[in-house]
């Protein structure tokens, strides 16, 4: 499996992703530290990929989602994009509506 067949696989099988540089509990730069903060506030449950163990991704992802950044969260394979967004839509209630949306249909 090629490396953009993979990110379209982890987008297919994961409503909720984070592409982020770490782990939730030891993320590695200060973007990906609040983008889990603010996930974690709204108490939900996500998937993470860690660009850092993953440089094929790393390399790929930028190009196929049109970001040049880390981190980038997917909800339902869409790109809702990395910290500065996400951190706006936490402080505006719409990524808590949003994250409840994309788990409402399990």
């Amino acid at each position: 499996m090629d490396t953009l067949e993979l990110i379209k696989k982890q987008l297919a099988e994961n409503k909720i992703i984070l592409y982020m540089k770490g782990s939730p509990k030891l993320p590695q730069c200060g973007f990906s530290a609040q983008a889990i903060q603010a996930l974690s506030a709204c108490g939900a449950e996500f998937a993470y990929v860690d660009v850092l163990q993953n440089p094929e991704i790393r390399a790929t992802l930028p190009k196929y989602a049109n970001w040049p950044t880390f981190p980038q969260l997917y909800i339902n394979g869409e790109l809702i994009g990395g910290c500065d967004i996400i951190l706006e839509l936490y402080q505006s209630g719409e990524l808590k509506t949003l994250l409840k949306q994309a788990t409402a249909n399990n």
